[in-house]
């Protein structure tokens, strides 16, 4: 493509939270020309991630991610996050990836450029017309990040900015294990005192024996921290992290959360003091395992039907705070949307569906992430219950559960802002 004067490329804002949208324009292109739009990044693991839309530019030589279509690429329409949401590895990585943060002080730096035609492959031995670089933060100025070694818990404490008290959090993640600090920043740099909580290591078996009172602990070290409101502090939990809420907000007479959020979570666990039986359960299960043509394994039969046993199950009419669940109507991992449908049959019988909120969402699968993060269908997973890693199919469809992404995390910032923040909070009729 030859050109009178430099291609210009810019995103803005170059540095910004993860869950801020940016504007990426191409300007001084001949009007008419098909370009392509590459992003690549290059995660903690050394692996590649990249995604590329195909537009055309208009008649001013100039092209808009957030005005103009994607002919083609890894997607299409009108995107402004596109470059984001559909990372994907490059072609030759590892199988079963999957991107996550670490290191939440530093930020996740995304090559932009654009190349002159519209390009599918071998985007590193091409000179592009233009680069730029994007910095994506999952901690905010001025966030505050403390190590909790207190009382037998350990976890990582985010403070926002100024003075507080702040509401507070405690934020689970799933059965990878390790400590997952990531969201917990992302919540301090909207207000909330969060603490990323690890309840088992990722190469252990110790999980089993977490007793229900290390959480309680962990609970009230939030509670209890000077920059906390202590009766304005919730819990958020994904997937096992989920389980772990729903038992605390239902069988826990210790503490009081002003609020849950569980993200493709179920209730089938019987009462019990730890872990244990629930791992027990998914031995005892094994054999419901299906694995689709790729050979990736789908849990969601391990729990179905679900029990008719009420004792194989939390009691949720037991629950006396809101609560909000976000679920997947892909979820090859669990079934979380019959057990959500459950819950609110045991809610609604106890008097208590005032509490509850669901969003289900087509087309997503189990891991719903902060949004603009990259949609994993499958990834690699060491099953902690039997230490053998697999490929495990969590379900989705890119741009759906991408769209779902965004739109759950506008709605539980929503509900934490009213159930936090604000000084009306429904109860339970006693």
């Amino acid at each position: 493509m030859s050109q009178a004067v430099p291609t210009v490329l810019s995103v803005d804002p170059a540095r910004a939270l993860v869950d801020e949208t940016f504007r990426v324009a191409v300007q001084n292109l001949p009007p008419g020309s098909p370009v392509t739009l590459h992003s690549l990044h290059r995660s903690e693991d050394e692996d590649f991630w990249e995604a590329f839309g195909h537009y055309v530019s208009d008649s001013g030589g100039t092209v808009s991610l957030a005005e103009d279509l994607s002919f083609g690429g890894t997607y299409t329409g009108k995107e402004a996050m596109g470059l984001l949401w559909s990372m994907r590895p490059v072609p030759g990585s590892r199988e079963g990836l999957r991107l996550r943060k670490r290191n939440v002080c530093s930020p996740q730096l995304v090559n932009i450029s654009v190349h002159s035609g519209h390009v599918e492959e071998g985007f590193g031995e091409r000179v592009p017309l233009a680069s730029t670089l994007a910095e994506r933060w999952y901690l905010g100025p001025g966030v505050r990040r403390v190590e909790i070694r207190e009382k037998g818990v350990r976890g990582t404490l985010f403070i926002p900015p100024g003075p507080g008290p702040f509401p507070g959090l405690m934020d689970m993640w799933g059965g990878g294990g390790g400590l997952i600090e990531y969201r917990s920043a992302l919540l301090a740099s909207h207000g909330y005192a969060a603490l990323a909580l690890e309840y088992f290591g990722a190469d252990e078996l110790e999980s089993a024996n977490v007793e229900f009172n290390y959480f309680e602990t962990a609970f009230n070290i939030v509670s209890e921290h000077p920059q906390v409101i202590p009766d304005r502090v919730g819990i958020f939990g994904l997937s096992l992290g989920a389980i772990v809420t729903q038992y605390l907000a239902s069988e826990s007479s210790v503490i009081k959360p002003r609020c849950c959020v569980c993200v493709s979570g179920i209730h089938l666990y019987p009462r019990d003091e730890s872990l244990r039986t629930f791992y027990q359960m998914m031995i005892s299960n094994a054999h419901k395992v299906q694995v689709d043509k790729h050979n990736r394994e789908i849990w969601r039969g391990m729990m179905l039907p679900l029990p008719e046993d009420r004792s194989q199950k939390l009691d949720l009419g037991k629950i006396n705070c809101p609560v909000l669940l976000v679920n997947g109507l892909d979820d090859q991992n669990w079934p979380t949307v019959e057990c959500a449908e459950d819950v609110a049959h045991m809610m609604r019988a106890a008097g208590k569906e005032h509490l509850l909120t669901r969003v289900e969402y087509p087309g997503t699968g189990h891991l719903i992430e902060p949004p603009y993060s990259p949609h994993f269908r499958a990834t690699m997973f060491k099953k902690i219950h039997t230490q053998e890693k697999a490929i495990l199919l969590w379900g989705g469809q890119t741009k759906p559960h991408s769209d779902a992404q965004e739109d759950s995390w506008n709605r539980i910032l929503a509900f934490l802002q009213q159930h936090l923040f604000s000084s009306q909070n429904p109860r339970a009729k006693m």
